[in-house]
């Protein structure tokens, strides 16, 4: 599944117009990971203008525009599809934060450049509760995150960026995005956010009740 994330996300950054190198990585258990294995990207923004301001501190979940605004970073993925990232996961692994280690963005910069080198996490979601969610928010920020995306937005801002009368055979995580959408699998965010209130509507007329 990690794998499947890394692409994922890969995708999304070069589509947002980044070049991405992925650190060569070692599956040694005997051994804990050199500081250059602990980021999974390593990105940086041809476009970038001189003098823009990053995204605001207090802005931390990000999506394609905060991207533009940010020149280079380091990503961490965390392709953990079956749970959101609360307060209590974060306290109970620090190896989620290890990559805003001092020594790991020092090894990002000898490949980038001088100059400020931005921290990324992605992850599948926070948690659905306003006071856990900004307890969430607040120990990210605390320990140097400056951004966050999260899966979700990934998928949809991916499936918006697509053509679906366009192959992306080179691509698996893009074909397949494409013939969902080409099947209409998949919906804008728009469409998605008001179906409900459709549904509910249409089940009101059905039995009679009054609308509102």
């Amino acid at each position: 599944m990690s794998a499947v994330s890394e692409l994922i996300v890969r995708e999304y950054f070069e589509m947002a117009g980044f070049l991405v190198r992925q650190p060569v990585k070692y599956q040694v258990a005997a051994r804990a990971k050199r500081p250059e294995e602990e980021a999974d990207l390593v990105v940086w923004n041809p476009r970038f203008r001189r003098g823009t301001r990053p995204p605001s501190p207090q802005r931390i979940v990000w999506t394609r525009t905060d991207l533009e605004k940010v020149e280079r970073a380091v990503v961490s993925i965390l392709g953990w599809h079956t749970d959101r990232i609360s307060p209590a996961v974060l306290r109970q692994a620090p190896e989620v934060l290890r990559v805003t280690d001092e020594e790991v963005i020092g090894r990002a910069r000898s490949m980038l450049g001088g100059g400020s080198v931005l921290k990324i996490l992605c992850l599948p979601e926070l948690p659905a509760s306003e006071s856990l969610r900004a307890e969430a928010i607040d120990i990210l920020r605390e320990n140097g995150v400056n951004g966050v995306l999260l899966f979700r937005n990934i998928l949809l801002e991916l499936s918006q960026m697509l053509d679906k009368r366009k192959s992306y055979e080179k691509s698996p995580p893009l074909q397949i995005l494409r013939i969902l959408k080409n099947y209409g699998l998949l919906r804008d965010a728009q469409l998605e956010l008001f179906a409900p209130r459709r549904r509910r509507r249409s089940s009101r007329r059905s039995s009679g009740e009054p609308q509102p």
